[in-house]
């Protein structure tokens, strides 16, 4: 299964608030992070025992999480991160320079990811917006597509306001842009519920890896379009900082997924 060519370099890391962002609300961005609407709307229950299941574990983290221990990370068994780097056009992780470079020093192979603000902003703006600010893609074998979170609402409605038809349209504007800037399309991070509820059930993203949030023991049914998920989120706690992942394949084919393949 393919999921991009490599064609480009990794996006410049820089800091700083875009000006026409200044008046929307980033109140919450200092904890909203990968799965933290998820699990207020769905609930968690009991996590799997990955152990028995074939994989290669991960987290992701935030700034939430403040620095990061890297070196224990390694220890306690992570072998892939991805990292929170922006929010809507206005927000920048203060972490993501430790979190984003340290993972990487330590032996991880590791990405960024974007909380998508549907109504503050186009897909594209926010697309160039996370490529400005550290969420590029290299073919180093160990930088994964950058990530596209769209989940609950965390100021209100759950879909942003949008219709199925807009929240649809919104995502593949996002991901057209990366792919146009990086020659990948990016990894989408969402719920199974949340997907069907909001772009209603859309099939039409298949060829995006699909990173796929569900605390429970069980994986469940994957929204729709996807055969199967590059990426499980698990549970939102565990042994590694932050929320815990298992990548669907071995250390080889992470390597593979990373460099495009």
């Amino acid at each position: 299964m393919r999921w991009g060519a490599a064609l480009c370099l990794t996006g410049a890391l820089t800091t700083g608030f875009a000006p026409e962002a200044a008046a929307a609300d980033y109140s919450k961005a200092g904890t909203t992070s990968a799965g933290s609407q998820i699990a207020r709307v769905e609930g968690v229950g009991a996590a799997p025992a990955y152990q028995q299941l074939g994989g290669t574990l991960g987290h992701d983290v935030s700034g939430h999480q403040g620095a990061v221990d890297w070196g224990g990370a390694w220890q306690a068994g992570g072998r892939f991160v991805y990292v929170k780097a922006t929010e809507g056009t206005g927000y920048v992780n203060p972490q993501f320079a430790q979190q984003y470079n340290g993972s990487y020093a330590v032996g991880m192979t590791r990405g960024a990811y974007h909380f998508a603000r549907p109504d503050l902003s186009s897909g594209a703006a926010q697309a160039d917006y996370f490529l400005d600010h550290g969420g590029g893609w290299s073919a180093d074998g160990r930088t994964l597509p950058g990530a596209l979170d769209v989940e609950y609402n965390p100021y209100g409605d759950a879909c942003y306001g949008k219709d199925a038809a807009a929240m649809s349209a919104w995502i593949a504007d996002f991901s057209a842009t990366y792919r146009t800037r990086t020659g990948r399309l990016p990894t989408i991070y969402t719920s199974t519920r949340w997907w069907n509820q909001c772009t209603g059930g859309n099939t039409g993203f298949g060829a995006n890896p699909l990173w796929v949030a569900r605390y429970n023991a069980e994986l469940g049914a994957l929204p729709s379009g996807w055969p199967r998920q590059a990426i499980w989120q698990f549970a939102d706690r565990g042994t590694l900082p932050g929320d815990q992942n298992l990548f669907d394949g071995s250390a080889d084919r992470l390597r593979d997924f990373a460099l495009g393949l």
